[in-house]
Protein backbone atom coordinates (compact mmCIF):
# COMPACT_ATOMS: atom_id res chain seq x y z
CA UNK A 1 0.00 0.00 0.00
CA UNK A 2 1.64 3.46 -1.20
CA UNK A 3 1.98 5.77 1.70
CA UNK A 4 0.23 8.49 0.55
CA UNK A 5 -3.41 9.24 0.78
CA UNK A 6 -6.03 8.42 -1.68
CA UNK A 7 -5.93 9.94 -5.36
CA UNK A 8 -9.07 12.58 -4.99
CA UNK A 9 -11.13 14.09 -2.68
CA UNK A 10 -14.94 13.52 -2.01
CA UNK A 11 -16.95 14.83 -4.88
CA UNK A 12 -13.98 17.60 -5.85
CA UNK A 13 -12.05 15.12 -7.88
CA UNK A 14 -8.92 17.35 -7.22
CA UNK A 15 -5.45 15.61 -6.53
CA UNK A 16 -4.90 15.14 -2.45
CA UNK A 17 -2.54 17.29 -1.07
CA UNK A 18 0.99 15.58 0.34
CA UNK A 19 0.74 14.28 3.82
CA UNK A 20 0.82 17.78 5.98
CA UNK A 21 3.24 16.40 8.27
CA UNK A 22 6.02 19.04 8.05
CA UNK A 23 9.23 17.07 8.91
CA UNK A 24 10.51 13.83 7.46
CA UNK A 25 9.58 11.16 9.80
CA UNK A 26 11.95 9.08 11.35
CA UNK A 27 10.93 5.19 11.17
CA UNK A 28 13.88 3.20 12.54
CA UNK A 29 13.19 1.18 15.91
CA UNK A 30 12.55 3.55 19.17
CA UNK A 31 14.69 1.82 21.21
CA UNK A 32 13.33 3.71 24.68
CA UNK A 33 9.58 1.77 23.74
CA UNK A 34 11.00 -1.29 22.12
CA UNK A 35 13.80 -2.29 25.04
CA UNK A 36 11.76 -1.69 27.92
CA UNK A 37 8.35 -3.35 26.48
CA UNK A 38 10.68 -6.59 25.69
CA UNK A 39 11.86 -6.21 29.03
CA UNK A 40 8.64 -6.24 30.57
CA UNK A 41 7.68 -8.95 28.60
CA UNK A 42 10.64 -11.16 29.41
CA UNK A 43 9.89 -10.20 33.02
CA UNK A 44 6.64 -12.12 32.65
CA UNK A 45 7.37 -15.01 30.65
CA UNK A 46 10.98 -16.00 32.54
CA UNK A 47 9.48 -16.06 36.28
CA UNK A 48 6.56 -18.56 34.55
CA UNK A 49 8.98 -20.59 33.19
CA UNK A 50 11.19 -20.94 35.43
CA UNK A 51 8.92 -21.01 38.40
CA UNK A 52 5.34 -21.87 36.67
CA UNK A 53 3.48 -23.27 39.69
CA UNK A 54 4.54 -19.84 41.60
CA UNK A 55 4.35 -17.51 39.08
CA UNK A 56 0.65 -18.58 38.59
CA UNK A 57 -0.38 -18.20 41.84
CA UNK A 58 1.28 -15.12 41.75
CA UNK A 59 -0.55 -13.42 38.96
CA UNK A 60 -3.58 -15.40 40.27
CA UNK A 61 -3.34 -13.17 43.48
CA UNK A 62 -2.89 -10.05 41.71
CA UNK A 63 -5.95 -10.93 39.49
CA UNK A 64 -8.20 -11.73 42.29
CA UNK A 65 -7.03 -8.35 44.18
CA UNK A 66 -7.90 -6.30 40.75
CA UNK A 67 -11.31 -8.05 40.32
CA UNK A 68 -12.08 -8.31 44.29
CA UNK A 69 -11.31 -4.96 45.01
CA UNK A 70 -11.85 -2.98 41.74
CA UNK A 71 -14.79 -4.99 40.25
CA UNK A 72 -17.27 -2.11 40.94
CA UNK A 73 -14.51 0.14 38.60
CA UNK A 74 -14.87 -1.85 35.49
CA UNK A 75 -18.49 -2.10 36.02
CA UNK A 76 -18.52 1.73 35.69
CA UNK A 77 -15.64 2.08 33.50
CA UNK A 78 -18.05 0.54 30.89
CA UNK A 79 -21.12 1.80 31.42
CA UNK A 80 -19.85 5.02 31.52
CA UNK A 81 -17.76 4.83 27.84
CA UNK A 82 -21.09 3.66 26.62
CA UNK A 83 -23.04 6.76 27.93
CA UNK A 84 -20.31 9.28 26.66
CA UNK A 85 -19.85 7.69 22.85
CA UNK A 86 -23.45 7.81 22.54
CA UNK A 87 -23.68 11.38 23.48
CA UNK A 88 -20.72 12.19 21.44
CA UNK A 89 -22.02 10.58 18.03
CA UNK A 90 -25.35 12.53 18.74
CA UNK A 91 -23.47 15.91 19.52
CA UNK A 92 -21.84 18.63 16.98
CA UNK A 93 -18.29 17.17 17.15
CA UNK A 94 -19.97 13.65 15.57
CA UNK A 95 -19.03 15.45 12.36
CA UNK A 96 -15.72 16.14 12.60
CA UNK A 97 -13.78 14.65 9.86
CA UNK A 98 -10.74 12.30 11.00
CA UNK A 99 -8.36 14.28 8.73
CA UNK A 100 -8.02 17.14 6.31
CA UNK A 101 -10.08 19.06 3.96
CA UNK A 102 -9.42 16.63 0.83
CA UNK A 103 -8.90 13.30 3.17
CA UNK A 104 -11.12 10.73 1.47
CA UNK A 105 -11.09 7.05 3.51
CA UNK A 106 -8.78 4.71 1.81
CA UNK A 107 -10.81 1.57 1.99
CA UNK A 108 -14.08 0.49 0.89
CA UNK A 109 -17.19 0.57 3.89
CA UNK A 110 -17.45 -3.06 3.61
CA UNK A 111 -13.72 -3.95 3.99
CA UNK A 112 -13.15 -1.35 6.44
CA UNK A 113 -16.10 -2.62 8.87
CA UNK A 114 -14.62 -5.82 8.07
CA UNK A 115 -10.92 -5.48 9.51
CA UNK A 116 -12.52 -3.50 12.63
CA UNK A 117 -14.63 -6.77 13.15
CA UNK A 118 -11.86 -9.29 12.56
CA UNK A 119 -8.77 -7.56 14.20
CA UNK A 120 -11.19 -7.14 17.59
CA UNK A 121 -12.84 -9.87 17.75
CA UNK A 122 -10.48 -12.79 16.34
CA UNK A 123 -10.79 -16.37 17.21
CA UNK A 124 -12.32 -15.66 20.57
CA UNK A 125 -15.93 -15.65 19.49
CA UNK A 126 -15.66 -18.63 17.40
CA UNK A 127 -14.89 -20.66 21.11
CA UNK A 128 -17.64 -18.38 22.91
CA UNK A 129 -20.33 -18.37 20.71
CA UNK A 130 -21.27 -21.95 20.59
CA UNK A 131 -20.39 -22.81 24.59
CA UNK A 132 -21.11 -19.33 26.37
CA UNK A 133 -24.94 -19.54 26.88
CA UNK A 134 -24.84 -23.06 27.91
CA UNK A 135 -22.14 -21.62 30.73
CA UNK A 136 -25.29 -19.22 31.65
CA UNK A 137 -27.59 -21.76 30.97
CA UNK A 138 -26.44 -23.87 34.19
CA UNK A 139 -24.84 -21.29 36.37
CA UNK A 140 -27.22 -18.26 35.79
CA UNK A 141 -27.10 -14.48 37.38
CA UNK A 142 -29.98 -12.82 40.03
CA UNK A 143 -30.80 -16.26 41.43
CA UNK A 144 -32.21 -18.08 38.17
CA UNK A 145 -32.54 -21.73 38.83
CA UNK A 146 -30.45 -23.78 36.88
CA UNK A 147 -31.94 -24.98 33.86
CA UNK A 148 -34.87 -22.95 33.55
CA UNK A 149 -36.68 -21.46 31.51
CA UNK A 150 -35.78 -18.61 32.90
CA UNK A 151 -32.10 -19.56 32.82
CA UNK A 152 -32.00 -20.25 29.11
CA UNK A 153 -33.70 -16.43 28.24
CA UNK A 154 -30.89 -14.98 30.43
CA UNK A 155 -28.21 -17.58 28.75
CA UNK A 156 -28.76 -15.86 25.26
CA UNK A 157 -29.35 -12.37 26.39
CA UNK A 158 -25.92 -12.15 28.30
CA UNK A 159 -23.59 -13.70 25.05
CA UNK A 160 -25.37 -10.40 23.38
CA UNK A 161 -24.67 -8.02 27.08
CA UNK A 162 -20.74 -9.28 27.15
CA UNK A 163 -19.99 -8.85 23.23
CA UNK A 164 -22.29 -6.18 22.20
CA UNK A 165 -22.36 -2.54 23.17
CA UNK A 166 -20.03 -2.23 25.94
CA UNK A 167 -17.10 -4.28 24.67
CA UNK A 168 -16.55 -2.27 21.41
CA UNK A 169 -17.54 1.28 23.27
CA UNK A 170 -13.86 0.01 25.06
CA UNK A 171 -12.04 -0.68 21.92
CA UNK A 172 -13.60 3.27 20.30
CA UNK A 173 -12.78 5.05 22.86
CA UNK A 174 -9.14 5.19 22.28
CA UNK A 175 -9.43 4.71 18.79
CA UNK A 176 -11.16 8.54 18.28
CA UNK A 177 -8.77 10.82 19.99
CA UNK A 178 -5.35 8.62 18.57
CA UNK A 179 -7.10 8.98 14.86
CA UNK A 180 -7.71 13.04 16.07
CA UNK A 181 -3.70 13.35 16.86
CA UNK A 182 -2.42 12.04 13.39
CA UNK A 183 -5.11 13.37 11.23
CA UNK A 184 -6.56 16.32 12.31
CA UNK A 185 -3.36 17.49 14.55
CA UNK A 186 -0.95 16.10 12.44
CA UNK A 187 0.77 15.19 15.26
CA UNK A 188 3.55 12.10 14.81
CA UNK A 189 3.48 8.89 16.02
CA UNK A 190 0.85 6.33 16.41
CA UNK A 191 0.78 5.62 20.11
CA UNK A 192 -1.74 6.54 23.11
CA UNK A 193 1.42 8.64 24.63
CA UNK A 194 0.92 10.99 21.86
CA UNK A 195 -3.29 10.96 21.63
CA UNK A 196 -2.74 11.69 25.37
CA UNK A 197 -0.61 14.93 24.55
CA UNK A 198 -3.88 17.06 25.32
CA UNK A 199 -3.51 16.63 28.95
CA UNK A 200 -0.11 15.24 29.56
CA UNK A 201 1.40 17.71 27.51
CA UNK A 202 5.34 17.68 27.40
CA UNK A 203 5.23 14.91 29.48
CA UNK A 204 4.41 12.56 27.07
CA UNK A 205 7.27 13.09 25.01
CA UNK A 206 9.24 11.80 28.15
CA UNK A 207 9.70 8.64 30.35
CA UNK A 208 6.18 8.79 31.42
CA UNK A 209 4.76 8.85 27.58
CA UNK A 210 7.35 5.72 26.76
CA UNK A 211 6.25 4.22 30.12
CA UNK A 212 2.56 4.31 28.92
CA UNK A 213 3.66 2.86 25.66
CA UNK A 214 5.67 -0.24 26.95
CA UNK A 215 2.92 -0.85 29.30
CA UNK A 216 0.73 -1.21 25.62
CA UNK A 217 3.09 -3.17 24.50
CA UNK A 218 3.01 -5.43 27.27
CA UNK A 219 -0.77 -5.62 27.51
CA UNK A 220 -1.53 -6.21 23.71
CA UNK A 221 1.06 -8.98 23.26
CA UNK A 222 -0.60 -10.19 26.61
CA UNK A 223 -3.80 -10.18 25.17
CA UNK A 224 -2.36 -12.14 21.87
CA UNK A 225 -1.38 -14.97 24.76
CA UNK A 226 -5.28 -14.75 25.47
CA UNK A 227 -6.24 -15.39 22.06
CA UNK A 228 -3.51 -18.33 21.29
CA UNK A 229 -4.54 -19.83 25.20
CA UNK A 230 -8.04 -20.49 23.37
CA UNK A 231 -6.73 -21.32 19.40
CA UNK A 232 -4.35 -23.87 19.81
CA UNK A 233 -6.08 -26.32 21.71
CA UNK A 234 -9.72 -25.90 20.12
CA UNK A 235 -7.73 -25.84 16.10
CA UNK A 236 -5.53 -29.20 17.72
CA UNK A 237 -8.51 -30.88 18.96
CA UNK A 238 -10.59 -30.33 15.96
CA UNK A 239 -7.66 -31.59 13.25
CA UNK A 240 -7.14 -34.61 15.64
CA UNK A 241 -10.69 -35.56 15.43
CA UNK A 242 -10.97 -34.90 11.66
CA UNK A 243 -7.24 -36.45 11.07
CA UNK A 244 -7.64 -39.53 13.53
CA UNK A 245 -4.94 -38.33 15.85
CA UNK A 246 -4.28 -37.62 19.47
CA UNK A 247 -3.25 -33.82 20.31
CA UNK A 248 -0.18 -33.25 21.10
CA UNK A 249 2.93 -30.74 21.44
CA UNK A 250 4.12 -31.61 18.06
CA UNK A 251 0.41 -30.90 16.48
CA UNK A 252 0.05 -27.84 18.86
CA UNK A 253 3.66 -26.53 17.27
CA UNK A 254 2.55 -27.55 14.08
CA UNK A 255 -0.87 -25.83 14.27
CA UNK A 256 1.23 -22.44 15.56
CA UNK A 257 3.75 -22.68 12.53
CA UNK A 258 1.11 -22.68 9.81
CA UNK A 259 -0.46 -19.70 12.29
CA UNK A 260 3.30 -18.09 12.23
CA UNK A 261 3.75 -18.00 8.07
CA UNK A 262 0.11 -16.92 7.36
CA UNK A 263 0.28 -13.81 9.58
CA UNK A 264 4.02 -13.10 9.00
CA UNK A 265 2.91 -13.41 5.26
CA UNK A 266 0.16 -10.69 5.78
CA UNK A 267 2.16 -8.69 8.07
CA UNK A 268 4.71 -8.21 5.32
CA UNK A 269 1.77 -7.21 2.70
CA UNK A 270 0.55 -4.17 4.43
CA UNK A 271 -2.69 -3.12 5.00
CA UNK A 272 -3.84 -3.27 1.50
CA UNK A 273 -2.85 -6.06 0.15
CA UNK A 274 -1.89 -8.37 3.32
CA UNK A 275 -4.82 -7.32 6.53
CA UNK A 276 -7.61 -5.90 4.23
CA UNK A 277 -7.78 -9.16 1.84
CA UNK A 278 -7.61 -11.23 4.37
CA UNK A 279 -10.08 -9.89 6.85
CA UNK A 280 -12.53 -10.06 3.92
CA UNK A 281 -11.98 -13.82 3.10
CA UNK A 282 -12.72 -13.71 7.21
CA UNK A 283 -16.25 -11.78 7.16
CA UNK A 284 -17.16 -14.06 4.20
CA UNK A 285 -16.30 -17.15 5.32
CA UNK A 286 -18.21 -16.79 8.57
CA UNK A 287 -21.00 -15.64 6.86
CA UNK A 288 -21.20 -18.80 4.93
CA UNK A 289 -20.87 -21.03 8.29
CA UNK A 290 -23.21 -19.15 9.99
CA UNK A 291 -25.64 -19.27 6.89
CA UNK A 292 -25.25 -22.80 6.55
CA UNK A 293 -25.90 -23.21 10.70
CA UNK A 294 -28.75 -21.17 10.02
CA UNK A 295 -30.96 -22.87 7.47
CA UNK A 296 -29.41 -26.69 8.98
CA UNK A 297 -30.58 -26.03 12.42
CA UNK A 298 -33.61 -24.84 14.39
CA UNK A 299 -33.97 -21.23 12.55
CA UNK A 300 -37.34 -20.09 14.12
CA UNK A 301 -35.58 -20.83 17.96
CA UNK A 302 -32.42 -19.00 16.60
CA UNK A 303 -34.42 -15.81 15.10
CA UNK A 304 -36.92 -15.69 18.37
CA UNK A 305 -34.64 -16.72 20.82
CA UNK A 306 -32.29 -13.54 19.43
CA UNK A 307 -35.27 -10.77 19.31
CA UNK A 308 -36.09 -12.05 22.82
CA UNK A 309 -32.55 -11.83 24.00
CA UNK A 310 -32.05 -8.73 22.45
CA UNK A 311 -35.31 -7.06 24.07
CA UNK A 312 -34.21 -8.91 27.62
CA UNK A 313 -30.57 -7.37 27.02
CA UNK A 314 -32.02 -3.72 26.39
CA UNK A 315 -34.54 -3.51 28.60
CA UNK A 316 -31.81 -4.80 31.55
CA UNK A 317 -28.66 -2.78 30.47
CA UNK A 318 -28.38 -0.42 33.40
CA UNK A 319 -28.84 -3.32 35.94
CA UNK A 320 -26.61 -6.16 33.91
CA UNK A 321 -23.79 -2.75 33.19
CA UNK A 322 -24.12 -1.65 37.14
CA UNK A 323 -25.16 -5.19 39.56
CA UNK A 324 -22.57 -6.03 41.86
CA UNK A 325 -24.86 -7.88 44.38
CA UNK A 326 -23.47 -6.52 47.53
CA UNK A 327 -25.96 -8.45 49.64
CA UNK A 328 -26.25 -11.66 48.14
CA UNK A 329 -23.19 -13.90 47.29
CA UNK A 330 -23.12 -14.34 43.66
CA UNK A 331 -19.88 -14.17 41.65
CA UNK A 332 -21.66 -13.96 38.36
CA UNK A 333 -20.46 -10.69 37.98
CA UNK A 334 -16.71 -11.13 38.75
CA UNK A 335 -16.70 -14.31 37.29
CA UNK A 336 -18.12 -13.01 34.12
CA UNK A 337 -18.78 -9.42 33.38
CA UNK A 338 -15.56 -7.74 35.12
CA UNK A 339 -13.89 -10.67 33.73
CA UNK A 340 -15.05 -9.75 30.00
CA UNK A 341 -14.35 -5.87 30.64
CA UNK A 342 -11.32 -6.26 31.70
CA UNK A 343 -10.40 -8.38 28.63
CA UNK A 344 -11.46 -5.89 26.17
CA UNK A 345 -9.77 -3.04 27.89
CA UNK A 346 -6.35 -5.11 28.02
CA UNK A 347 -7.13 -5.24 24.04
CA UNK A 348 -8.11 -1.68 23.48
CA UNK A 349 -5.04 0.22 22.69
CA UNK A 350 -4.21 -2.36 20.46
CA UNK A 351 -7.78 -1.90 19.07
CA UNK A 352 -7.73 2.20 19.20
CA UNK A 353 -4.15 2.03 17.77
CA UNK A 354 -5.21 -0.40 14.49
CA UNK A 355 -8.85 1.15 14.16
CA UNK A 356 -7.22 4.75 13.93
CA UNK A 357 -4.77 4.01 11.37
CA UNK A 358 -7.70 2.61 9.23
CA UNK A 359 -10.32 5.49 9.52
CA UNK A 360 -8.90 8.43 7.91
CA UNK A 361 -10.98 10.10 5.70
CA UNK A 362 -14.08 8.87 8.44
CA UNK A 363 -15.83 11.15 10.79
CA UNK A 364 -16.28 10.98 14.85
CA UNK A 365 -19.79 9.77 13.87
CA UNK A 366 -18.79 7.04 11.42
CA UNK A 367 -16.28 5.54 14.03
CA UNK A 368 -18.38 5.12 16.31
CA UNK A 369 -21.69 4.12 14.31
CA UNK A 370 -19.34 1.38 12.58
CA UNK A 371 -17.93 0.01 16.37
CA UNK A 372 -20.70 0.47 18.50
CA UNK A 373 -23.65 -0.85 16.14
CA UNK A 374 -21.96 -2.97 13.27
CA UNK A 375 -19.16 -4.50 15.78
CA UNK A 376 -22.24 -5.71 18.39
CA UNK A 377 -24.51 -6.70 15.22
CA UNK A 378 -21.77 -8.87 14.19
CA UNK A 379 -21.49 -10.54 17.37
CA UNK A 380 -25.30 -10.69 18.17
CA UNK A 381 -25.64 -12.58 14.84
CA UNK A 382 -22.63 -15.67 16.18
CA UNK A 383 -24.78 -15.58 19.58
CA UNK A 384 -27.94 -15.88 18.05
CA UNK A 385 -27.46 -18.13 15.59
CA UNK A 386 -24.21 -20.43 16.98
CA UNK A 387 -25.48 -19.94 20.44
CA UNK A 388 -29.08 -20.66 19.74
CA UNK A 389 -28.04 -23.71 17.83
CA UNK A 390 -25.97 -25.15 21.08
CA UNK A 391 -28.55 -23.86 23.55
CA UNK A 392 -31.50 -25.31 21.26
CA UNK A 393 -29.54 -28.79 21.35
CA UNK A 394 -29.11 -28.97 25.24
CA UNK A 395 -32.89 -27.52 25.67
CA UNK A 396 -34.13 -30.46 23.38
CA UNK A 397 -32.17 -33.23 24.98
CA UNK A 398 -30.07 -34.02 21.19
CA UNK A 399 -27.20 -33.05 23.16
CA UNK A 400 -25.86 -32.67 26.41
CA UNK A 401 -23.29 -29.84 26.02
CA UNK A 402 -22.81 -29.33 29.61
CA UNK A 403 -22.18 -32.64 29.89
CA UNK A 404 -19.28 -32.29 27.03
CA UNK A 405 -17.86 -29.27 28.13
CA UNK A 406 -17.57 -30.41 31.66
CA UNK A 407 -15.73 -33.37 30.27
CA UNK A 408 -13.67 -31.86 27.34
CA UNK A 409 -13.60 -28.16 27.85
CA UNK A 410 -14.43 -25.48 24.77
CA UNK A 411 -12.80 -27.78 22.42
CA UNK A 412 -14.58 -31.14 23.17
CA UNK A 413 -17.49 -29.29 23.39
CA UNK A 414 -17.22 -27.62 20.18
CA UNK A 415 -16.16 -30.96 18.14
CA UNK A 416 -19.37 -32.82 19.69
CA UNK A 417 -21.57 -29.91 18.46
CA UNK A 418 -20.14 -29.93 14.78
CA UNK A 419 -20.49 -33.34 14.71
CA UNK A 420 -24.55 -33.10 14.96
CA UNK A 421 -24.40 -30.47 11.85
CA UNK A 422 -24.88 -32.30 8.64
CA UNK A 423 -21.96 -32.42 6.38
CA UNK A 424 -19.93 -32.77 9.39
CA UNK A 425 -16.56 -33.65 8.27
CA UNK A 426 -16.79 -30.68 5.63
CA UNK A 427 -18.01 -28.10 8.29
CA UNK A 428 -15.24 -28.76 10.67
CA UNK A 429 -12.76 -28.16 7.85
CA UNK A 430 -14.42 -25.55 7.15
CA UNK A 431 -14.34 -24.23 10.49
CA UNK A 432 -10.78 -25.02 11.39
CA UNK A 433 -10.01 -22.41 8.13
CA UNK A 434 -11.98 -20.01 9.64
CA UNK A 435 -9.98 -20.09 12.84
CA UNK A 436 -6.75 -20.52 11.02
CA UNK A 437 -7.90 -16.85 9.10
CA UNK A 438 -9.83 -15.22 12.30
CA UNK A 439 -7.00 -15.86 14.79
CA UNK A 440 -4.64 -14.37 11.70
CA UNK A 441 -6.02 -11.50 11.52
CA UNK A 442 -5.87 -10.80 15.00
CA UNK A 443 -1.69 -11.57 14.97
CA UNK A 444 -1.21 -9.52 11.64
CA UNK A 445 -2.99 -6.64 13.43
CA UNK A 446 -1.13 -6.75 16.68
CA UNK A 447 2.47 -7.42 15.02
CA UNK A 448 1.30 -4.23 12.57
CA UNK A 449 0.36 -2.38 16.22
CA UNK A 450 3.19 -3.39 18.04
CA UNK A 451 5.61 -2.34 15.06
CA UNK A 452 4.01 1.18 14.77
CA UNK A 453 4.08 1.85 18.83
CA UNK A 454 7.87 0.23 18.78
CA UNK A 455 8.41 2.87 15.81
CA UNK A 456 9.75 6.59 15.96
CA UNK A 457 7.95 9.48 15.12
CA UNK A 458 5.73 7.42 12.14
CA UNK A 459 3.10 9.26 10.76
CA UNK A 460 -0.57 8.42 10.11
CA UNK A 461 0.00 7.98 6.52
CA UNK A 462 3.09 5.40 7.05
CA UNK A 463 3.37 1.51 7.80
CA UNK A 464 6.18 0.93 10.14
CA UNK A 465 8.82 -1.01 8.13
CA UNK A 466 8.36 -5.01 7.20
CA UNK A 467 11.46 -5.47 9.13
CA UNK A 468 9.84 -4.12 12.44
CA UNK A 469 6.82 -5.81 11.63
CA UNK A 470 8.10 -9.02 10.73
CA UNK A 471 10.04 -9.03 14.31
CA UNK A 472 7.04 -8.83 16.15
CA UNK A 473 5.58 -11.28 14.22
CA UNK A 474 8.14 -13.43 15.15
CA UNK A 475 8.27 -12.51 18.74
CA UNK A 476 4.63 -13.33 19.16
CA UNK A 477 5.21 -16.58 17.63
CA UNK A 478 7.94 -16.86 20.40
CA UNK A 479 6.14 -16.51 23.16
CA UNK A 480 3.30 -18.84 22.20
CA UNK A 481 6.10 -21.65 21.46
CA UNK A 482 7.62 -21.36 24.92
CA UNK A 483 4.53 -20.90 26.77
CA UNK A 484 2.38 -23.99 25.05
CA UNK A 485 5.44 -26.35 25.72
CA UNK A 486 6.06 -25.18 29.08
CA UNK A 487 2.18 -25.10 30.26
CA UNK A 488 2.07 -20.89 31.06
CA UNK A 489 -0.70 -20.04 29.39
CA UNK A 490 -3.60 -19.59 32.11
CA UNK A 491 -0.59 -17.04 33.57
CA UNK A 492 -0.51 -15.19 30.74
CA UNK A 493 -4.25 -14.57 30.15
CA UNK A 494 -4.63 -13.45 34.20
CA UNK A 495 -1.82 -11.12 33.61
CA UNK A 496 -3.68 -9.35 30.76
CA UNK A 497 -6.59 -8.70 32.82
CA UNK A 498 -4.26 -7.04 35.52
CA UNK A 499 -3.14 -4.84 33.10
CA UNK A 500 -6.25 -3.67 32.49
CA UNK A 501 -6.55 -1.79 36.16
CA UNK A 502 -4.38 0.63 35.57
CA UNK A 503 -5.62 1.23 31.98
CA UNK A 504 -8.48 2.67 33.28
CA UNK A 505 -6.95 5.97 33.84
CA UNK A 506 -5.71 5.99 30.72
CA UNK A 507 -8.74 5.68 28.99
CA UNK A 508 -9.92 8.62 31.27
CA UNK A 509 -6.89 10.53 29.90
CA UNK A 510 -7.46 9.84 26.35
CA UNK A 511 -11.05 11.15 26.74
CA UNK A 512 -9.63 14.12 28.61
CA UNK A 513 -7.18 14.80 25.71
CA UNK A 514 -10.17 14.31 23.10
CA UNK A 515 -12.77 17.00 24.32
CA UNK A 516 -10.09 19.64 25.25
CA UNK A 517 -8.42 19.44 21.45
CA UNK A 518 -12.21 19.77 20.09
CA UNK A 519 -13.28 22.42 22.50
CA UNK A 520 -9.85 23.88 21.43
CA UNK A 521 -10.31 23.58 17.39
CA UNK A 522 -13.95 24.00 16.85
CA UNK A 523 -15.04 26.46 19.76
CA UNK A 524 -16.53 29.07 17.12
CA UNK A 525 -17.21 26.49 13.95
CA UNK A 526 -20.90 26.38 12.71
CA UNK A 527 -22.88 23.26 12.54
CA UNK A 528 -21.63 21.61 9.23
CA UNK A 529 -22.19 18.16 7.50
CA UNK A 530 -17.84 17.79 8.09
CA UNK A 531 -16.08 19.81 10.88
CA UNK A 532 -12.33 20.02 9.53
CA UNK A 533 -9.57 22.28 10.16
CA UNK A 534 -8.04 23.83 7.45
CA UNK A 535 -4.58 24.13 8.61
CA UNK A 536 -3.35 21.92 11.74
CA UNK A 537 -3.40 23.67 14.84
CA UNK A 538 -0.74 26.47 16.19
CA UNK A 539 -0.86 25.81 19.82
CA UNK A 540 2.33 23.92 21.55
CA UNK A 541 0.77 20.77 21.86
CA UNK A 542 0.06 20.30 18.32
CA UNK A 543 3.32 21.09 16.94
CA UNK A 544 5.79 17.77 15.84
CA UNK A 545 8.11 16.51 18.42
Amino acid sequence: MSSSAPKTSSGSGSPTREPRASHKARDEIDWRVFLPSVLVIAGLIIPIILFPESGEAAVNAAFAFATGNFGWLYLLAGFSVVVFLIGLAFSRYGNVRLGGPQDTPEFSYFSWVAMIFAGGIGIAIVNWAWVEPIYYFTGPPFDVKAGSDAAAEWALAYGQFHWGLTPWAFYCLPAIPIAYSMYVRNRPGVRLSVASSGVLGKRADGWWGVLLDAVVVFGIVGGVGTSLGLAVPLVSRLLGDLLGIEPSFALNLGVLLVWTAIFSASVWFGLAKGIKILSDINVILAIALLAFTFIAGPSLFMVEGWVNSLGTMLSSFVTMSLWTDPVGDSTFWKDWTVFYWAWWIAYAPMMGLFVARISRGRTIRELIIAELVFGSLGCWVFFAVWGGYALDLQVSGTLDVAAALSDGGIPGAVSAILATLPFSELITASFILLCFIFLATTLDSSAYVLASVTTRELSGYQEPKRSVRLIWAFLIAGVGVALIQLGGLKAVQTSTIVVALPMIPVLFILTWSLVRWLRQDFARKVLEPHLVLETPSSRDDAKPR
